[in-house]
């Protein structure tokens, strides 16, 4: 009624000040802007946030969940003292409780006042005015969501954020000579809380219902893999591949792992997040185990187990590797296959499987690395047209000649990889180019049986390399042939 009034019959303006008084400043009255309009804008903040500090007392602002010994599960509201800042973590005890201590994300929690003004689920501290109306206009919140937050202007005030329809209302509690708070001079309240429960009955002094708190914005969930790059320090340098470098690195000062650092000019990145998610659901005792990532930022790092006797490839050529018997090389293979099986159940395929991308424990366990990661190199750089830069010795005819990548093509290469695992680590087609090796291969032509290699394992190498990609055994055959003729060699490997 009151702006309708006001608009038809404005030549009474002053009878209509009498009855409706106008809004005062926000220091004094609150603003009742015109439904067009917003408030006046406070000034921005002169400082932004500071980082935790010392001994500092926080509360938890979601829930989040441990995901290893060194981290500290909480809930929303847990009051949390900070022992130290951990890079984008901070080093807890919880107040709240069972007593324990760990590592919590900095993106978690936020400074406690000592009141318990912060347990209220409408007090948003530290927040901006810009960042208080991007709260309140989020799918989450619908009109008559509010929330109090400290003032950006005035020091030891605080301000009213209500959300009216599309549009976001500011409104100033201003703080009297007795510590009373007000909206309006002459209604004095004793708590902000008291404040709140007044306007909630009568919201027509100020226009807009305040309905229910603001819903905090959850903070994007945090990858159990993904960590920062100063989480991790490089040490040594192990070689370099078709994927960048690996070095061998220490994670959090202290457990010992494999980086693989991505080169990002060689890499489609754009797949690399798709990637990545694969690697992390798969899980087998022959497959390399993924520790973490680091995919924010450059480079890309990819931080697996580290397994200290290398790859297979070089392993094998090494004194260690020369003295093992035809038994052992045996169950290398064998090892090799159940993890392939793995893959080819989940229809993954490997794409550059060979002996240098198979990683040797201490205890001459054997597991697949680098599986999927040939689909993310650019195609200038993985193709038959860029030469020596395709493994070509190693690649299915259909794949090196027209691309067609399969579980079966994956097969032919393993074909390969036992040929590497016989000789000890000697290159296959040695003398070769890629050129000649492709031409001999279409003409028929097979790597000879290794001096090592039993024939039974022989038969298994030539019918891995079929011409046809659906005569080629499946992985999951090759696991069980290798098997029966490992028991029969060396019963005690199995």
């Amino acid at each position: 009624m009151e702006p309708f009034l006001r608009k038809r019959l404005t030549f009474l303006s002053f009878f209509w000040d009498k009855i409706w008084p106008a809004g005062a400043p926000d220091d004094s009255m609150p603003r009742f802007p015109d439904a067009g309009t917003d408030a006046e804008p406070e000034p921005p903040a002169a400082e932004p946030r500071s980082p935790p500090a010392r001994a500092q007392l926080f509360r938890a602002l979601y829930d989040f969940t441990a995901r290893c010994a060194a981290e500290l599960s909480v809930r929303r509201g847990d009051r949390l003292y900070a022992l130290k800042e951990d890079g984008h973590y901070i080093f807890a005890r919880r107040l709240s409780g069972p007593p324990s201590a760990g590592l919590v994300p900095v993106a978690y929690v936020a400074k406690a006042t000592p009141e318990t003004l912060s347990d209220q689920p409408w007090y948003f501290s530290g927040i901006s005015r810009t960042e208080a109306q991007q709260l309140l206009l989020s799918p989450a919140n619908a009109p008559g969501a509010f929330l109090v937050r400290p003032s950006e202007s005035s020091h030891g005030d605080y301000s009213l954020s209500v959300r009216a329809q599309a549009k976001v209302r500011h409104y100033r509690i201003s703080t009297a000579a007795d510590g009373g708070l007000y909206l309006q001079k002459g209604r004095l309240f004793s708590s902000l809380e008291e404040l709140l429960t007044y306007y909630k009955a009568n919201w027509k002094l100020i226009q807009n219902p305040l309905l229910q708190p603001c819903v905090p914005q959850q903070p994007p969930r945090q990858d159990e893999w993904e960590r920062p790059h100063s989480e991790f320090t490089l040490r040594r340098r192990l070689g370099e591949g078709y994927f960048g470098e690996v070095w061998e690195g220490v994670w959090r000062g202290s457990v010992p792992v494999a980086v693989k650092v991505i080169r990002s000019a060689d890499m489609k990145l754009a797949d690399l997040a798709k990637e990545i998610q694969t690697l992390k659901s798969l899980r087998h005792e022959r497959l390399i185990r993924l520790h973490a990532v680091c995919s924010t930022g450059e480079p890309v790092y990819i931080v697996t187990e580290l397994m200290r006797k290398g790859n297979l490839q070089a392993f094998l050529g090494s004194p260690e590797g020369q003295a093992l018997s035809p038994p052992l090389l045996l169950s290398c293979a064998r090892q090799v296959a159940e993890g392939m099986s793995y893959l080819e159940e989940r229809r993954i395929v490997h794409r550059d499987l060979a002996a240098r991308n198979v990683l040797v424990g201490d205890d001459l366990a054997c597991k697949v690395a680098d599986f999927g990661l040939a689909r993310l190199l650019k195609d200038d750089i993985y193709s038959p047209s860029s030469g020596s830069k395709i493994p070509v010795k190693w690649t299915a005819p259909e794949a090196a000649n027209y691309r067609i990548f399969s579980q079966k093509s994956d097969v032919w290469s393993f074909g390969v990889l036992l040929y590497e695992v016989f000789s000890y680590g000697q290159c296959p087609y040695e003398g070769m180019s890629n050129h000649e090796t492709l031409q001999q291969i279409m003409r028929g032509y097979r790597l000879p049986r290794p001096a090592a290699c039993p024939a039974e394992v022989y038969l298994l190498m030539l019918e891995c390399w079929q011409d046809s990609p659906e005569e080629r055994p499946a992985f999951a055959v090759l696991q069980e042939k290798l098997g029966a003729i490992c028991s029969c060699l060396h019963p005690a490997l199995m």
